[in-house]
């Protein structure tokens, strides 16, 4: 591990580097793809450090390794790095937080299917909540490079309840706002970029759903030409979804599962998936057969 840091009230990036084949593995890994990782020899911080909500949950054992996608991958003579962006909600994340520069950490991938760009696309729209910015930060990266070579429009649209829910660095000031480049995460990139806030407290007042609509609305795209990528919680994927079948866009979703194994032996992360265009449905695996899927064959159902 190269560096861990708090970036937010419970939001840390941490920088991993990979040395020989696993280098040359990690190297290729395609955003919104996935590693699972060890957490379970970590430490718990100091009792005083825990969050109250979190101090039931804290002395859970971790049994299993928990999957995570990543903001960048830099490969360059014989290392990779990558940097992965997470929050500490629960036993396994707060554990991460006491790592350091030095500590090992154990790892298995790259694995899963990530995004991937139809021919003909010309503009990328891109809508993330919450934690699931990560992948689009490392497909905004890897866009920018289509963007150099085939001239392809990149737009990315961020949303959360709140500021403070907001996984980025830096603060939002008005200019940026206006030049629409107000996610520096983004703005690196050449990457225009919109914030919503369920309370209005920065960038649009609404859900990200609701920017992305009110965005469409004022500006129509080709649908032929635009592709939309999204990742968050289930509720805003499945509007996301609809939005673009309502347009006849393409478009792509990374799907959150509980994934044990990582590699679709345990069958524990099953989504529902419409077989062509008829009404028949049947399951497949998010880690092996996603976590990104065509928006048109997932089945969404409320209450997840």
């Amino acid at each position: 591990m190269l560096s861990n840091r708090q970036i937010g009230p419970a939001f840390y990036k941490m920088r991993l580097a990979f040395d020989g084949p696993a280098a040359q593995a990690f190297a290729e890994l395609r955003p919104g793809q996935f590693a699972q990782l060890d957490v379970s020899r970590a430490a718990l911080p100091p009792a005083e450090k825990i969050p109250p909500e979190l101090t039931e949950a804290a002395n859970r054992s971790i049994l299993l390794r928990r999957p995570f996608s990543f903001t960048d991958v830099n490969a360059e003579q014989g290392r990779t790095v990558l940097e992965l962006l997470y929050c500490a909600v629960g036993p396994a994340t707060l554990r991460m937080t006491t790592l350091k520069s030095g500590d090992a950490l154990s790892a298995i991938g790259p694995l899963g299917k990530g995004f991937w760009v139809p021919p003909g696309k010309n503009k990328a729209l891109l809508v993330s909540g919450g934690m699931g910015t990560a992948p689009m930060q490392h497909l905004a990266k890897s866009l920018a490079w289509e963007q150099k070579e085939n001239g392809i429009e990149v737009i990315a649209f961020a949303g959360a309840k709140t500021s403070s829910d907001l996984p980025f660095e830096g603060k939002m000031d008005e200019i940026s706002r206006q030049l629409g480049f107000s996610i520096r995460e983004f703005a690196k990139y050449t990457v225009e970029s919109m914030v919503a806030t369920d309370d209005g407290s920065v960038g649009f007042r609404g859900t990200v759903t609701d920017c992305f609509s009110h965005w469409l609305k004022k500006n129509p795209p080709d649908p032929a030409a635009t592709i939309i990528y999204s990742c968050g919680p289930e509720p805003m994927l499945a509007k996301v979804a609809e939005i673009a079948r309502q347009r006849n866009i393409d478009c792509q979703v990374s799907l959150e599962r509980r994934m044990a194994c990582g590699i679709g032996v345990c069958q524990s992360c099953a989504v529902e998936c419409r077989v062509g265009a008829s009404e028949q449905t049947i399951y497949k695996m998010c880690c092996e057969d996603g976590p990104v899927f065509d928006a048109r064959e997932v089945v969404f159902r409320e209450g997840r």
